[in-house]
């Protein structure tokens, strides 16, 4: 037997070739392999590198029920070789291996990112036999024993972090127990063989409509972790099961049980797995989450939005609701000039003389809407030295739109030989080069005749499972339509760099790093109402990094009578949501009493003073991450070089009037802190710093207030 050891920005991976030339990835961890961890009766059998269904095989052993264990043939497949080797982002693995039958081959490639603990993985499957095979499933990521270490039984040292996700219900992560999935361990250590798993997926286009595509596991015995996420705008699945005496890690793209994807290869041809990362930590949770978000700023495109973080404003969120009109745009752009955005988006609506859902797709301004042309309009914007932008859902024609009914049907999704519908829409297919085409022209008359540097791309629908035109499957559809809507992003800024695309889906509901490698800055949701967005806000840099992540602050205007300090403490509550993101203003800001405007001008103006240091910056969370039974929520970004940290801080209901925040971890276990409230200047709030326990002490008699600090350490 030979071994293949590794050990790279404290990413310790094991791997042993049999003598029957079988592969086996035996740890994964942030410590090294003790080999007495292992169920040793179980790595013949088990501990594959690569999970692989092909059609017509046979999977040997008992008790798979839809789990992708004991693949076939996966668990025959043969080492080859493998290169070692670095390009500029860090090391580089290549591993080749094969299946002897049927002549299939397997290169495995595995990206590190120097300083980071982290491997982005994705493999390419080759048909280099005979006969044609169709491909069911291939795993990105197969590995079991993710329980190995520490001595406690599973059940009481493991914990899976996973979030939930959902319309106007984003980032919100829930802590599990297995026994509180199902997945109690009831048989013997050295059996655990059963036919249950702990499974999350996506079927269909909103890659995020349930759960974002990551998760995190915790040993809170051993002090480890495994995070992940898979860096795909469409179907997926995550699974963790139990095989051969251990508990296995499975992840991957689109595959047949859950998401109807099957791909034939013919003889010479080839197929690329979707991308998706897999890390190790020993500083929980916000460790995990403060390597994925340097991973993320090293594969996302470069561009200067993400360096600037200029201000938007967008005239929707409790506002203008998505009825536009020249009218009640010029109030809102001077006083968001006045208040000190950079950017002005005219959201939904503009295209159409009425309502607009289902006769989306010619992208023509409205002349209701905008009498005198909405280039009048985009250039009072300008006039104002702010950019214009427009919304757009370039992805889908409404059924009662005039071009739909004038082009073929191999522009949009078919099943069942019929156009696929949700919600009275049409989902086009982006790999058909004439959608491609006229979508372009759309982008190109926005750009070059009304001067527009912003666009915010909205996704409403969920076509399902994919298209069966020109396909091995459905699912098969679906993925090379999601890659050709990903070249055609990559086309749009090839054409026009300074372009900013806002990556919205019914808010936050394709949140991807298929879509955020690309999209400088990401909607993280719907939600309007500013107290429950304070949840969202908090969770969003676990999701996003904070200079994508675009957060609505919207001053509320109100039909009863409200207390002048509860409506400035409103005011101020809504700025703090967005203060460490990205600043997505809005509501009725020309109709606000100077007061609130001088708030919001005093918020942005802040903002402007402190985003230069965000996209330098990692979160992390005192108070864990935020749920929404919490009365206190707090989120922070914190730059250990720069020594210094901002701190949102949140209370949202009735709840203890005063709050400690451990802080020592991050600020250098608390040396020479100095910390001052830095939003709003009139505080009317009591904090303290102890710098013996390391807490920052925060007191307010309100039920509902927010805040934002600076904290510099030595």
């Amino acid at each position: 037997m030979r071994e293949i050891k590794l050990e790279e920005n404290q990413v310790f991976m094991q791997w042993e070739i049999r003598e029957d030339d079988s592969l086996k990835l035996l740890h994964f961890g942030a410590k090294p392999l003790n080999r007495e961890d292992i169920v040793e009766e179980a790595v013949p059998e088990g501990f594959p590198f690569i999970g692989m269904n092909l059609s017509g095989f046979d999977r040997p052993y008992e008790r798979h029920g839809n789990k992708y264990i004991v693949t076939a043939p996966g668990y025959r497949m043969k080492y080859v070789e493998h290169q070692d080797g670095r390009n500029r982002l860090g090391r580089l693995l290549e591993i080749h291996t094969m299946d002897e039958e049927t002549q299939v081959h397997v290169r495995s490639y595995l990206q590190f990112y120097d300083g980071l603990s982290i491997v982005r993985i994705w493999h390419r499957v080759e048909n280099l036999g005979k006969e044609a095979q169709t491909l069911e499933y291939i795993s990105n990521f197969h590995y079991e024993g993710i329980e190995k270490e520490g001595s406690l039984p599973r059940d009481e040292k493991l914990r899976i972090w996973i979030p939930h996700n959902s319309w106007q219900r984003e980032l919100n992560w829930k802590s599990y127990t297995f026994a509180q999935l199902g997945m109690e361990q009831v048989q013997p250590a050295a059996i655990q063989r059963s036919s249950g798993m702990i499974r999350v997926s996506n079927t269909g286009n909103w890659s995020a409509k349930e759960y974002l595509p990551m998760a995190f596991l915790e040993n809170t015995q051993a002090g480890t972790g495994l995070f992940w996420q898979i860096e795909h705008n469409g179907s997926w699945h995550w699974e963790i099961g139990d095989q051969n005496g251990h508990l296995y890690l499975a992840i991957g793209g689109p595959n047949e049980i859950y998401s109807h994807w099957s791909k034939v290869l013919r003889p010479g041809e080839a197929f690329e797995t979707v991308k998706a990362a897999v890390g190790v930590t020993d500083q929980g949770l916000d460790g995990a989450m403060g390597t994925l978000t340097e991973y993320r700023r090293k594969i996302r495109r470069k561009n200067e939005d993400n360096e600037k973080l200029p201000v938007i404003f967008n005239d929707y969120m409790n506002c203008l609701w998505g009825k536009p009109e020249a009218e009640k745009e010029i109030p809102l752009i001077e006083a968001a000039a006045e208040a000190g955005c950079e950017y002005f988006c005219i959201d939904a609506g503009w295209y159409a003389d009425g309502d607009w859902w289902d006769n989306v797709g010619e992208w023509k301004e409205s002349a209701l809407r905008f009498p005198e042309g909405m280039k009048k309009t985009t250039d009072y914007i300008r006039s104002f030295g702010m950019v214009p932008g427009v919304w757009l859902e370039p992805e889908v024609m409404g059924i009662y739109c005039k071009k739909a009914a004038q082009v073929p049907d191999d522009w949009f999704f078919v099943r069942h030989g019929k156009r696929v519908y949700d919600r009275s829409r049409f989902q086009l297919d982006y790999r058909n080069p004439h959608v491609r085409e006229y979508m372009t022209g759309v982008v190109d008359r926005l750009v070059q005749e009304y001067g527009v540097g912003y666009i915010k791309t909205d996704y409403n629908i969920e076509p399902g499972i994919g298209t069966e035109l020109y396909a091995s499957s459905c699912g098969d559809g679906m993925l090379e339509h999601e890659r050709c809507y990903l070249q055609w992003l990559d086309s749009l800024w090839e054409k026009y760099p300074e372009l900013i695309i806002e990556n919205c889906s019914s808010g936050g509901l394709r949140m991807d790093y298929a879509m955020l490698s690309r999209c400088s800055i990401q909607s993280t949701s719907d939600q309007d109402d500013f107290i429950k967005y304070a949840v969202i806000a908090a969770n969003a840099p676990a999701g996003v990094t904070p200079e994508q992540a675009a957060v609505w602050t919207y001053p509320m205007n109100h039909e009863e009578a409200i207390a002048e300090e509860d409506l400035k403490e409103e005011t101020i509550f809504n700025m703090v949501n967005a203060m460490l993101l990205r600043i997505h203003q809005s509501g009725h800001l020309a109709e606000l009493d100077e007061e609130r405007k001088n708030l919001v001008k005093e918020g942005i103006r802040v903002y402007k003073s402190i985003r230069g240091d965000i996209p330098h910056m990692k979160p992390f969370w005192p108070l864990g991450l935020a749920d929404y039974e919490d009365a206190w929520v707090s989120m922070g970004l914190v730059s250990q070089e720069k020594k210094k940290a901002y701190l949102a801080v949140w209370k949202r209901k009735d709840g203890p009037e005063q709050i400690e925040l451990p802080l020592k971890e991050q600020l250098t276990r608390g040396k020479n802190v100095t910390v001052r409230c830095i939003y709003p200047a009139e505080e009317k709030i009591t904090y303290s710093y102890d710098a013996r326990k390391g807490v920052l002490r925060i007191k307010t008699d309100r039920t509902q207030t927010g805040r934002l600090f600076r904290l510099d350490f030595e």
